[in-house]
């Protein structure tokens, strides 16, 4: 899998609109608030033109791309924690997610009621980023009891915990989402299997009107303005075009685009922002039954990589035999990689490079 994505946002900002476009999953979007009731999740494949053109050299009897899962909750609403709305029940499903896609509006429109009654990004995102950090609020004073306790009977790692969840506590009380303050390594660390959600890196889709593309306008440039600050990514897409997209043949999707300005598709730039975000690369493996894509963390080595296939491989492994794409292509085919000396035999220290085709050794 690339990445996992939880989508939040307050009701009516177009985030099943949104995932319904991307996803083509079919989850309920109408003019109401709370009108996702269970949270819906949708697959897609990750398009890679690199994948397409190993597939065409290889022939391959099967063709696999490496996917992105959406996981869409109902919409949040100020005082989510405290039981309002139906979004705070659902909260727990994007938990395990990469990435937060935080869905905000960026369009007027009169026929589409506001939460609040008017449109304002920053505060929109700030009642987002409040709901989060209460509910990892909850989260964390759960553990910091039992912890508390722990660390005064002398427990070692209880001692080492206590002082990072008291400083993220504070912080959290302010209202202040956790990825906003300064965590070294050890820090995060410790936090990792509390799953909590303001650690997560956000990527903001600005939901703007067709008109607004492909910049996006004045509210858009605030939502940069904000994202910019705190280290987060932005993405402009309008959800009625992403709409209309969906609904043709993939033969008319490329001269849709040029009419309407765009170099492509918002799903497209969600998987290329999203990959940026998260320091995510490709690397392929290639033959006669499989040609696959395999989505890993930059700076993976070999072993590690190998393991995203299976956990024998990494356990196991000897050495990784490593074509560049770009060879592959330029010569037509494996077998004059290897006639020209341009596959490389590589060890347990080689750093995977985004686009390598890898074929792995390795002992049972």
């Amino acid at each position: 899998m690339g990445f996992r994505c939880g989508i939040v946002g307050l009701p009516n900002v177009g985030k099943s609109t949104i995932f319904n476009a991307l996803t083509k999953a079919g989850a309920a979007a109408s003019n109401y608030p709370f009108c996702t009731i269970d949270p819906n999740v949708g697959i897609v494949p990750v398009p890679d033109l690199r994948l397409d053109k190993l597939a065409e050299l290889y022939q391959p009897d099967k063709k696999t791309c490496t996917t992105l899962q959406f996981v869409d909750i109902a919409g949040l609403v100020k005082g989510a924690s405290e039981g309002q709305g139906l979004g705070n029940q659902f909260l727990g499903h994007i938990k395990e997610v990469d990435a937060i896609l935080h869905v905000v509006r960026c369009f007027e429109d009169e026929n589409i009621i506001h939460v609040s009654g008017s449109v304002d990004p920053v505060r929109d995102i700030e009642v987002i980023d409040t709901e989060l950090c209460l509910r990892d609020l909850d989260t964390l004073d759960k553990r910091l009891d039992k912890t508390e306790k722990l660390a005064k009977s002398g427990d070692k790692l209880a001692k080492e915990q206590l002082p990072v969840y008291q400083k993220v506590k504070q912080a959290l009380s302010e209202a202040k989402p956790i990825r906003k303050i300064d965590l070294d390594e050890k820090e995060k660390e410790i936090l990792n299997d509390l799953q909590l959600l303001t650690v997560k890196p956000v990527l903001y889709c600005c939901n703007v009107a067709e008109k607004d593309l492909p910049a996006g306008g004045a509210l858009v440039n605030i939502v940069r303005a904000l994202a910019e600050k705190e280290g987060a990514k932005v993405v402009v897409i309008s959800g009625q075009v992403e709409a209309e997209l969906a609904e043709l043949a993939d033969s008319e999707r490329e001269s849709f685009l040029k009419e309407m300005g765009l170099k492509e598709s918002g799903l497209n730039q969600l998987i290329r922002i999203g990959y940026e975000l998260l320091g995510l690369i490709t690397y392929f493996t290639a033959g006669k039954q499989e040609v696959r894509a395999w989505t890993i963390e930059k700076g993976m080595k070999a072993p590690q990589a190998a393991g995203v296939i299976h956990t024998d491989f990494e356990r196991g492994f000897i050495r990784a035999e490593v074509m560049r794409y770009e060879d592959i292509v330029s010569l037509g085919s494996e077998k004059l990689v290897k006639e020209k000396g341009l596959m490389r035999v590589e060890g347990k220290e080689y750093l995977v490079q985004d686009g390598d085709c890898m074929y792995f050794r390795f002992n049972v």
